[in-house]
């Protein structure tokens, strides 16, 4: 990593222009939020589950092994944690800035995007049984053979919410996103063959993959559904991350582009300073030469 000077760059001197420069950016993540809110509010697509259909769906309704609240624990906090500590040994409020801005990005999109399939798709979980019949007596529809649920209509609405696995896609936007980071920060690809800097990396996508599995354990969803989730979440991870950040193999995948950008403005107001200082300096050479002509003139 080349030994560039970041300590001028701090949350207290560039932090508050930075945001003023990213404000509509934060705006937009609390939009992101509410529309995640109503897709959250309003009742999925009831898809059609006969007697026949019931075979598949009859698995135990356990408790979650991870329970959604401690989801942005892992997937938001703990990589926001590494941010500040990467901060606090470089102090560039750039790399800070654009590191939450692009994590939440990841997540919020990701949760948008699935939420909205889950509620178009309407796929049952596989213990949707169970929900729809918590005393274990099915009841269905005479006419088109369709469940009656006979449940708390809570629970029957989140049984209708399989299809992707949302702790899966938001584990893999923000653990994937994390990864994406670390690759830049260790310089994984810098051709030196060092393939611990890899295992390191490979951590996050192994506690995402962990946590996809444990839905699959839990009977809340089917492995086709964690498998979607997680393809959501790295995709939306690796389009935020390189919004922000150079591609960890390139020689400057260590910082943001915005640090660069800043570095490349920087130093044309220097050249412009200089070739000012240098007319402005020339300029007054050349008076003093008149002025010393004058007088020998005079004389």
């Amino acid at each position: 990593m080349p030994e560039i000077q970041l300590g001028g760059h701090t949350i207290k001197s560039h932090g508050a222009k930075l945001a003023r420069e990213h404000m509509h950016d934060w705006l937009i993540l609390l939009l992101l939020v509410a529309i995640d809110g109503c897709l959250n509010a309003v009742e999925p697509f009831h898809r059609y589950v006969g007697e026949g259909m019931m075979t598949d769906l009859k698995y135990p309704f356990k408790t979650d092994t991870v329970p959604m609240w401690a989801v942005p624990i892992f997937a938001i906090l703990l990589p926001c944690t590494i941010f500040l500590i990467y901060y606090n040994y470089r102090r560039d409020v750039y790399d800070l800035h654009h590191a939450v801005l692009g994590i939440l990005y990841s997540v919020l999109v990701t949760a948008v995007i699935t939420d909205s399939i889950k509620d178009a798709v309407g796929r049952p979980r596989p213990n949707f049984f169970w929900r729809c019949f918590p005393n274990g007596i099915p009841a269905f529809n005479p006419l088109d053979g369709n469940v009656l649920c006979t449940g708390e209509k809570r629970i029957i609405k989140e049984g209708y919410k399989s299809f992707p696995s949302g702790h899966t896609s938001w584990s893999f936007a923000g653990l994937g996103f994390l990864g994406w980071y670390l690759l830049g920060k260790i310089q994984v690809f810098d051709r030196r063959g060092h393939a611990a800097k890899l295992c390191i990396v490979i951590l996050p996508y192994l506690f995402a993959a962990l946590i996809g599995i444990s839905r699959v354990d839990d009977y809340w969803h089917h492995w086709t559904d964690v498998f979607a989730g997680a393809l959501i979440g790295s995709a939306v991870s690796t389009l935020c991350y390189l919004q922000f950040f150079p591609l960890p193999h390139h020689e400057n995948g260590w910082a943001p582009h915005a640090f660069f950008r800043m570095l490349e403005e920087n130093d044309v107001h220097l050249s412009i300073a200089m070739e000012t200082s240098t007319v402005t300096k020339s300029s007054s050479q050349n008076a003093t030469a008149e002025l010393e002509t004058l007088e020998c003139g005079r004389n």
